[in-house]
């Protein structure tokens, strides 16, 4: 891409940037492919007046990408990778001081193959990223969660009563199984359910507890809720009729230093066959067990 020299700069019209500063300062040309490409690759160079500045030039800049073809992956991408590391440090200072301790029960959601979504959806997934975590919100706090953090495609909430959890987990893969989302996609959830005493920072809950249940989410598939053994001796007494816990036996969990024992989470409504427990090493439990109801 040739330069753009300052006369021809100036002969194009404030449309042709993606921002426009309010002492009319323009930057991010966006008047053809080659600068819309630019304009991608720079655009976090940019120091721009305030968020809503930032966030006009990204969806004019994403609206050029569109008209000239272009699939910005790497840009949305980046965009959430922000959103991450600044977020998330927001949300945690937010809330810390507030959340419960002692024995609780944690929540940790996970979206099934997010990057497929994203080369799927393109410039809507940031806009579908938002639904999400908005319908994961609401469905947390309607069962007494609070929520903890929330970073990119994934979502920590915790309880203090083990029930509010498993309702919680119910309702959210009922209503992502039944909601209809953009370009007819898929959108499946994967669930981790662990109970135990996370101490509590001025970042947030630390310890092997959370460790625990983070590994049992990345465990678990699309549309499955994975528990530790905590979690189901928590619930036994509580859970509603017509639940029950398929054992899963043991299995070694990256990072942690013991088998951890799963169990799935099994009801009518809900898919109930899946592929064994993703984990690092091979399971020291190869058939699945049978069904107990609560």
């Amino acid at each position: 891409m040739s330069r753009l020299s300052a006369k021809a700069r100036a002969r194009l019209p404030k449309s042709a940037f993606a921002y426009v500063d309010s002492k009319g300062h323009r930057r991010l040309p966006i008047h053809d492919e080659a600068h819309v490409r630019n304009a991608l690759a720079r655009f976090n160079q940019i120091k721009f007046e305030d968020e809503a500045a930032r966030e006009r030039a990204r969806k004019k800049l994403l609206t050029a990408a569109k008209k000239h073809g272009i699939m910005p992956i790497g840009f949305i991408s980046g965009q959430l990778q922000d959103e991450r590391l600044q977020g998330g440090d927001a949300a945690r200072a937010g809330v810390v001081r507030t959340l419960p301790t002692g024995l609780v029960t944690l929540l940790l959601t996970d979206i099934e193959d997010s990057t497929g979504l994203l080369q799927r959806l393109g410039e809507r997934y940031a806009e579908f990223l938002t639904d999400a975590r908005l319908l994961l919100r609401r469905t947390v706090q309607r069962s007494g969660g609070r929520e903890v953090d929330a970073r990119a495609d994934e979502f920590f909430a915790v309880f203090e009563r083990p029930a509010a959890a498993l309702e919680a987990a119910l309702a959210i893969q009922r209503r992502f199984g039944s909601r209809a989302w953009p370009a007819g996609a898929a959108v499946r959830v994967r669930i981790g359910i662990h109970v135990g005493r996370p101490a509590l920072t001025d970042a947030g809950y630390v310890g092997l507890a959370v460790h625990t249940a983070a590994r049992v989410c990345s465990a678990a598939h699309g549309g499955q809720v994975l528990m530790s053994a905590a979690a189901v001796q928590a619930f036994k007494g509580s859970a509603p009729a017509g639940i029950g816990f398929r054992s899963l036996g043991p299995h070694q969990l990256h990072g942690l230093p013991e088998p951890v024992a799963l169990s799935q989470l099994e009801a009518a409504d809900l898919p109930g066959d899946f592929p064994p427990p993703r984990t690092a090493a091979t399971s020291l439990y190869l058939a699945p067990g049978p069904r107990t109801e609560s």
